[in-house]
């Protein structure tokens, strides 16, 4: 809205200019020079007087520019008769100010996008069984909405009737449509596809998935980078210079005008616009591809980053356990193993269950009834199989029901012990399954500059060092507290740290770090404010893909500033041998401001990475 705003306001600016020097031309065509002259003088010192509060604000406020050198350059055309150029650097002016504007609204695209599909609205279903709109911030845990065909799914809600797909683009970066179903979450701001939606809803609307996406694209949008900063600084050496050619050209030549000519044409537009639109385009390019970057500071530390840290469950892994060894006892095959395993806790929701269901149906196990069933939380399952009693669980859980502790071998992986009438049987193991795309993304990482990998994880030495072994990692550090990966974190010595994270439990190693990333973004990782970098589609591959759009950014975002300066510098010095007249110099200055914005939002697009 602050930039629909702004842009209007300068479109507004700009109509008044332009009215100024067409009105003057009509005088001065029908004999009234003098009151053209004066048209001009009046309103440009009105421009001048605004600038120039502007100028002392900021000066105020510790920051310098170069409005100075815009202030300079309409005093000294008007002083040596120049009024036409003055005129024409005043509309170049304000022009550069909607031309800046302009192409800030065109490289927030994206992110706008979002703000302006948020929805308002939703179909509670009441008793009855009809529906009245409400206002989102008035639904409650619990209520029931209906989402029609082609509607915004208001708030996180849990479907209870209905099945259909859903465009999540918005908040992924994914425009393949996902198939949801009876049971399932489903996230606010995701668009429903072929068939009407019964939810119940989860989160309220401030809680919800979309409203922490808006916030942080909000933070995103409204930052200021010190890149932007160090541009701005280049405006006290940028106008000495200008300062310094004029005056040399004066002197040498006998001739204001010459002063006021090299003036014009270091008018201060390309110098204030290529940054901030270089770096607002590589934000808004990130978060086209599901990456949200809350800051330009952050997308400078993100282009030099030097050590990457990974947690690894969830992270560099799927955060899924997974089938992964048979371990029967002494006189026990795998076969029979897996079946009493499989069959007692063919009903449980546990994680490990539902792995060893899913290996069962791949060897095709014929389950066996079992019978008083009881499921203790944390514990494991008790039943009877074949008249006998069956446990399976950890392995503290078995001591306790009466399995010998000395029968009963440790293992450092996560395991279900089997044992039946008190004998143990045999364990079954699992494993976290590494992502496909982790080993590519370090390797991708390390060609963009990354020269340390280090793994931070909670988990045993022996499972860390065997998924470190997978990725290419060997800087190891497992069974580590929240507190420990914080202090390893802050003695690292090759700097920027990028630390990736799931966002919530890596919380304070996340703030501590120079860039912190959190992933798989659904539900309250999104929301966690510890984190510089939000990748709202599960997929490791964005870290990767992050830095090189950072690295592109503040490439493209320097390149235009020194383009800028450069061709400033230039013009300024054909002007000061009275190359350059003063009315020619203004509408050159304009095709400059043209040419420095084009480069800047390169950034917006680009060419296209390979990194996906």
């Amino acid at each position: 809205m602050r930039s629909v705003y702004r842009l209007l306001m300068s479109q507004y600016r700009l109509v008044i200019a332009v009215d100024v020097l067409l009105a003057a031309g009509i005088l001065a065509l029908v004999g009234k020079p003098g009151y053209a002259q004066a048209l001009i003088v009046a309103f440009s010192v009105l421009v001048a007087a605004i600038l120039l509060a502007g100028m002392i604000r900021n000066m105020w406020r510790g920051e310098y520019g170069v409005d100075i050198l815009a202030v300079i350059a309409i005093v000294s055309t008007l002083v040596v008769g120049e009024y036409w150029a003055t005129i024409i650097i005043v509309i170049m002016m304000v022009g550069g100010e909607a031309l800046e504007s302009f192409a800030q609204a065109r490289a927030k695209a994206e992110l706008s996008a979002l703000l302006a599909r948020a929805p308002r609205y939703a179909h509670k279903q009441m008793i009855d069984g009809s529906l009245r709109d409400i206002p989102i911030h008035e639904v409650k845990n619990g209520d029931v909405i209906v989402v029609r065909p082609g509607e915004v799914i208001p708030v996180d809600a849990e479907i209870v009737m209905g099945d259909s797909s859903l465009d999540e683009s918005s908040i992924t970066g994914e425009s393949e449509p996902v198939d949801v179903h009876i049971g399932q979450e489903v996230l606010s701001g995701a668009v429903n596809g072929e068939s009407p939606l019964v939810l119940r809803t989860l989160r309220i609307a401030r809680d919800s998935q979309y409203a922490q996406i808006i916030e942080l694209v909000q933070a995103a949008g409204d930052s200021r980078a010190p890149f932007v900063r160090m541009a701005d600084r280049y405006a006290v050496p940028f106008t000495a210079v200008a300062l310094a050619i004029g005056g040399i050209a004066w002197w040498v030549s006998g001739d204001p005008r010459r002063f006021a000519e090299v003036l014009v044409v270091a008018t201060p537009c390309p110098l204030l616009i290529a940054a901030p639109v270089a770096m607002i385009s590589g934000m808004s390019r990130a978060a086209k591809h599901g990456i949200i970057i809350k800051n330009g500071g952050v997308l400078e530390k993100l282009a030099i980053v030097r050590t990457a840290a990974f947690d690894k469950t969830g992270t560099l892994t799927q955060g899924e356990l997974a089938f992964d060894e048979l371990l029967p006892a002494k006189g026990v095959d795998e076969l029979t193993l897996l079946t009493l395993a499989a069959s007692l806790e063919q009903h449980s929701g546990h994680v490990t269950a539902l792995a060893l269901q899913r290996e069962a149906n791949r060897r095709n196990v014929d389950l066996l009834p079992a019978t008083k069933v009881t499921e203790i939380a944390g514990g494991g399952v008790k039943g009877t199989i074949a008249r006998r009693i069956t446990i399976a669980g950890k392995r503290e859980f078995l001591i306790k029901n009466g399995v010998p502790a000395a029968s009963i071998p440790a293992h450092h992986h996560t395991a279900t012990y089997v044992a039946q009438s008190k004998k143990y049987i045999g364990c079954i193991s699992y494993a976290d399954v590494v992502r496909t795309d982790s080993k590519k993304t370090l390797a991708d990482l390390r060609r963009l500059g990354v020269r340390r990998f280090v793994m931070l994880t909670g988990d045993h030495a022996s499972t860390a060092a065997q998924i470190a072994r997978q990725v290419g990692i060997t800087d190891i550090h497992a069974e580590c507290l929240p507190k420990d990966k914080l202090e390893i974190v802050r003695d690292f010595s090759i700097r920027p740290v990028m630390m990736v994270g799931d966002g919530v439990n890596d919380a304070p190693v996340l703030a501590a770090s120079d860039v912190g990333v959190a992933m798989g973004a659904r539900g309250s990782t999104a929301a966690s404010e510890s984190a510089d970098v939000v990748i709202m589609l599960d997929s490791i591959s964005r870290v990767a893909l992050a830095v090189n759009i950072a690295q592109r950014t503040i490439r493209v975002a320097r390149q235009s500033v020194l383009l800028g300066i450069g061709i400033s510098i230039a013009l300024m010095i054909i002007a000061a041998f009275g190359l350059i007249p003063a009315v020619v110099g203004a509408l050159t200055q304009e095709l400059v401001d043209v040419i420095v914005i084009a480069n800047a939002l390169r950034a917006h697009s680009g060419a296209q990475t390979k990194i996906v």
